[in-house]
């Protein structure tokens, strides 16, 4: 079966943290927040036991009309619990070339057949290069058995110099193609440098940005100068660190693992200025659930005591992605990067990625050990065990 397509001359025209203790003062803001357009529209819901509403936003000047809650489709494998999500009404769907050693996108194709017109859709690449993005573009739309996708990201560029003329030049192309209706970039890190760049460039109308409970005031301070030129904002890594996916069976679950934090998280974002969808990964019909929930639910007084406690104990384990340790590696090494590797296969139980991450990485740094220094010259300001996360990286991916 196959996306239904659509002309492209149709859709051309279509319209279609602060830290967590003291944070319940902050919430109502984001009923007021400048640049969110919500509206209280049926759901399609089929689910039973999920809302009866699903909350819609404007995503900036593109004008998409985008579930709150979107599906970030990275590790999903199910196709059921794509189709099961669009049935339900979240319209937001986002993959990436590189997810699943590309079979990602495949999985979506087949998870959303027949609803292309319902459904807004994203995807990723890596390249840097004009050709190779392009291809990457082509190869996208077969594996998603569609003709354009809404937006089209390139992925990971957490600084300026990451981002070539050539890059640029295939988004607009793209466009002028019609493979594309919008360019956006995501970052995993250096979000206070890269989204008031961004919103200066001016030729990008989405972003995608790590953000959650664990981020102070100066990451909600560079969203609203994106938001404000217009730029629409997806928040992902939501739930800092991905341990809903921990199994009893894992060492670390009895620390980590908290009834309720997924879901108090997600809360917690949705209910922020400025954030337009998210895409928190799923990949059972029990997160699902849990995610549905959290559009319908206010954040509780006790859930925010939850979160706060989780933040403790994430502390010497959890990268939040502030940049602080940029050029602070003695050996040169991307420290943030790794950590993130690392959250990968520890948080999101994706193993296989993490280490191909890690092993994407210049050959110098794959081949530094951490415990051949003799003192760490990177001191994480919020607390991560740097020297002792990065040797378990090296012992696991290299």
């Amino acid at each position: 079966m196959k996306l239904i397509k659509t002309s492209r001359r149709a859709f051309l025209s279509a319209g279609l943290v602060l830290p967590v203790v003291g944070a319940s003062s902050r919430m109502g803001l984001a009923n007021t927040a400048m640049g969110i357009l919500r509206t209280s529209e049926e759901s399609l819901d089929k689910t039973p036991g999920s809302p009866a509403k699903l909350e819609y936003r404007i995503l900036g000047r593109t004008g998409l009309k985008v579930s709150a809650i979107g599906f970030g489709c990275g590790f999903t494998s199910d196709t059921s619990v794509i189709e099961r999500a669009a049935d339900a009404g979240i319209n937001y769907f986002d993959t990436a070339r590189a997810y699943l050693q590309g079979n990602s996108e495949r999985m979506v194709g087949v998870g959303l057949a027949g609803k292309r017109k319902q459904i807004i859709l994203s995807t990723k690449s890596l390249a840097s290069d004009k050709q190779g993005a392009l291809k990457d573009l082509d190869t996208s739309l077969r594996e998603l058995k569609t003709d354009y996708v809404d937006i089209w990201y390139f992925h990971d560029k957490a600084s300026p110099d990451k981002v070539t003329d050539g890059m640029l030049e295939a988004q607009q192309i793209a466009k002028q193609q019609g493979k594309t209706r919008f360019s956006g970039l995501s970052m995993h890190g250096n979000q206070q440098q890269m989204l008031p760049w961004m919103a200066k460039k001016g030729v990008f109308d989405v972003v995608m940005t790590g953000y959650n409970f664990s981020m102070d005031s100066s990451m909600d301070q560079a969203i609203e100068v994106a938001a404000k030129a217009g730029i629409g904002i997806v928040a992902m890594k939501v739930m800092a660190g991905g341990f809903r996916f921990l199994k009893p069976s894992d060492p670390i679950y009895s620390m980590l693992k908290r009834d309720g934090t997924s879901l108090a998280a997600l809360k917690w974002v949705l209910r922020r200025p400025n954030i337009q969808t998210t895409v928190p990964g799923i990949t059972d019909m029990d997160q699902l659930e849990e995610n549905l929930k959290a559009n319908s639910e206010p954040l509780s007084a006790s859930e925010e005591k939850l979160l706060s406690a989780h933040l403790e104990t994430i502390k010497p384990i959890y990268c939040r992605m502030c940049g602080k340790c940029e050029g602070a590696c003695q050996k040169g090494l991307p420290v943030a990067d790794v950590l993130r590797f690392l959250t990968y296969a520890d948080g999101y139980k994706q193993f296989a990625h993490a280490r191909e991450s890690f092993q994407g990485l210049a050959a110098e740094h794959r081949a530094v050990r951490c415990g051949d220094c003799a003192e760490c010259t990177v001191q994480c300001p919020h607390g991560v065990r740097v020297s002792d996360r990065m040797a378990r990286a090296q012992e696991l991916f290299a």
